[in-house]
């Protein structure tokens, strides 16, 4: 179960835990299946008796919708970076990288509020539960400091589960997932089964429809009561407010790095990984399309709607003490089965759940929570996951975080206190924290099927009706109507919560970019062919070495050289190396150059493409240099730029001040004043 093997890692890279796809899965499942434990009661909140269709529109989308996507998603970004890595291929340069950061954000909205609101959701089935010794009273606030203290324990008891180790936690996961799905379909199941043998439920439920007794707080074609196209309809207007049973598709395709393929997988072309991971994607959104329609079936026809929400048939709101509407869901008046409406069957809470089956009380019950507790825990494990696979790969890479930030344990104490923080604000509220955990999952599952839409544009040609791949494009309008419409229903609450993500990330990310401009930043240079590497030898080998960087296109090289050779006062028989430096994309940070060295009209010339700033290549080129002969000396003529102009360049476009700059990174990589290169700069 957790021997590593299929795809071999890339080189410098430290080999990935990879473990069977269906443990995996319950890594990711413990985010997914854990909403069993408050989508069916959000549903009837939120679409109230029509809940188990606009449920049937949900599992419509996951099926035909973010399954596809994740799918293709899975096969295009296989190194685990989901759909901010398919977009950080397809857009390039500084709009690139301000876009991966947005998403990062969005990212970083979805993975911390699912710890901190499922954290917050075990805390509620535990205050709540009738065996707990301090179970709060029913006034006001009651029990809040036992809520935020019990969730942030639980979140404390997360992260250290994380710095013991990877394997430990998928260990958990499977044992933790398999032991939820069973209850669940116990509960479920006996139901059903009840619901079969008293048909007079469903009929009752169906006459409830009929007769517009729906418990719909915002009915959006306004009076309750229709026939079977107008409840329609309704559902999908309604469906986005459950979208919170979407979530566990973008964890899925984060941890893809963790899934075992086939021995004969390689790290460019990981077919058993990709085939795995997308058996992955469809066992977990079969089973929990099953499993919501099941619960919600249940719970809408087995429990009285008052139970849940404190919205009258007619769709009339909750009133506070001065006798206004309460709009918002997190201020409406506690029901006994809000938020955990299976736990409600299970401990058999009223005369129907006490019939549905025979051991269903206090004590199964207490089992149902224990294990509810413990998932809705162990959710933030599948987001704490994504979080440290998504971190380490685009921050450091982009010089937008410290070199410890590629490591696990720090980032793990860190995102621990950023969830403690979170849990203080909303005060440990699940609905409070609903709004934002959507607009997460939403923004990222509609950035995939724009990435999506865009790979397969590209890979197509011919007219735009052609290329443009229709089942993605709907899918894509699907999601956003979703994303805008819950942010509308939320008042933009969910968007608020992320632009704080967001602008947090922007802004140490671009200060770290600032602050470590003046790090060598290299790492090695990538030889063009077995002939570049011998001239490299050469050259480094000499007694004396002059480099001389050269702009193709200005001058030719015997003109530069006269020019060099007079301005600077170098003798005929010091042999000059002209070195030209191709950029590719300035806001990289540490890329490995192609080096390509050749002789024309009797000169050597290091040719380096594929570079993101020409006063890194140069400092590095000389180093590399002074590391087996003697220092060189790097000859440079003057330049009429500001210092100012200089600066942004050397920020934004890896060029500008480059004397300056070269002499900079130099004193700051090699501290031994005797093996530095001498910058000499002459000119007229």
């Amino acid at each position: 179960m957790t021997t590593p093997q299929g795809s071999s890692p890339e080189p410098g890279h430290h080999a990935t835990h990879q473990s069977f796809w269906l443990w995996v899965m319950c890594l990711t499942g413990v985010d997914y299946f854990s909403t069993l434990g408050y989508q069916p009661s959000i549903a009837v909140q939120s679409a109230g008796m029509l809940a188990p269709i606009a449920t049937v529109v949900l599992i419509v989308v996951t099926l035909f919708g973010a399954l596809p996507v994740y799918s293709y998603v899975a096969k295009k970004s296989f190194a685990g970076q989901g759909s901010i890595g398919m977009l950080a291929k397809l857009v390039t340069g500084w709009p690139g990288k301000l876009m991966v950061l947005v998403l990062l954000g969005f990212a970083a909205t979805d993975f911390v509020i699912t710890k901190t609101l499922s954290a917050a959701d075990a805390a509620v089935h535990l205050v709540e539960n009738p065996n707990w010794p301090w179970r709060p009273g029913e006034e006001p606030n009651a029990g809040l400091g036992q809520q935020i203290g019990v969730t942030m324990a639980l979140l404390v008891l997360l992260g250290a589960m994380f710095m013991r180790g990877f394997k430990e936690v998928i260990g958990l996961a499977v044992t933790i997932v398999g032991t939820y799905l069973a209850l669940n379909v116990v509960v479920i199941g006996c139901g059903l089964k009840y619901l079969f043998e008293h048909p007079t439920k469903l009929t009752d439920y169906v006459t409830r429809l009929h007769d517009g007794h729906w418990h719909l707080a915002h009915n959006p074609l306004g009076a309750a009561g229709g026939g079977p196209w107008t409840m329609l309809a309704v559902a999908l207007l309604l469906f986005p407010k459950l979208a919170l049973g979407l979530s566990g598709f973008e964890t899925g395709v984060a941890v893809m790095a963790h899934v075992r393929g086939r021995a004969t997988d390689t790290a460019a072309d990981p077919v058993g990984r990709i085939a795995n991971t997308k058996r992955l994607l469809i066992t977990a959104a079969v089973v929990m399309s099953l499993l919501l329609f099941g619960s919600s079936v249940v719970v809408s026809t087995l429990i009285d709607p008052t139970e849940i929400t404190p919205v009258s048939a007619d769709g009339g709101l909750p009133l506070n003490d001065a006798g206004q509407p309460i709009t918002e869901v997190e201020n409406w008046p506690k029901r006994p089965a809000a938020g955990r409406a299976l736990a409600f069957l299970a401990h058999g809470e009223n005369a129907t759940a006490r019939d549905v089956c025979p051991f269903f009380g206090p004590t199964f019950g207490t089992i149902y929570d224990a294990s509810t507790i413990v998932i809705l825990w162990f959710a933030g494990a599948s987001a704490m996951a994504g979080l440290l696979n998504l971190v380490p790969k685009y921050l450091p890479k982009f010089g937008m975080a410290p070199e410890w930030a590629q490591a696990t344990r720090p980032l793990v104490l860190l995102f621990t206190g950023v969830n403690m923080l979170v849990t203080i604000i909303f005060k440990a509220n699940v609905d409070a924290q609903g709004g934002a955990y959507a607009t997460g999952v939403l923004v990222l599952m509609t950035s995939a099927c724009f990435a999506t839409v865009i790979d397969k544009w590209h890979q197509r040609t011919g007219a735009w009706y052609r290329r443009l791949p229709w089942p993605f494009a709907l899918i894509t309008l699907i999601f956003v109507y979703t994303t805008v419409a819950n942010e509308i229903e939320k008042h933009f609450q969910g968007l608020t919560i992320a632009t704080f993500f967001i602008s947090t990330i922007l802004i140490t990310s671009l200060v770290s970019r600032l602050v470590r401009s003046r790090e060598l930043r290299f790492t090695r240079f990538q030889m063009a062919d077995t002939e570049t590497r011998l001239m490299w030898d050469s050259i480094r080998e000499m007694d004396t070495t002059v480099l001389v960087p050269h702009r193709p296109g200005r001058r030719t090289l015997a003109e530069k050289e006269r020019a060099i050779r007079q301005e600077h006062r170098i003798p005929r028989d010091l042999m000059i190396v002209f070195i030209e430096v191709e950029l590719n994309d300035a806001s990289d940070f540490a890329p490995e150059p192609v080096m390509k060295v050749q002789q024309e009209e009797g000169r050597y010339v290091i040719d380096i493409t594929g570079a993101a700033s020409i006063s890194h290549t140069l400092a590095a080129v000389s180093l590399e240099m002074a590391k087996v002969g003697r220092p060189p000396e790097i000859h440079f003529g003057w330049t009429d730029e500001s210092p100012v102009s200089g600066t942004l360049g050397f920020l934004l476009f890896g060029e500008g001040n480059v004397p300056w700059m070269v002499r900079d990174l130099i004193k700051r990589a090699e501290p031994d004043p005797t093996k530095r290169p001498r910058i000499i700069i002459a000119g007229l």
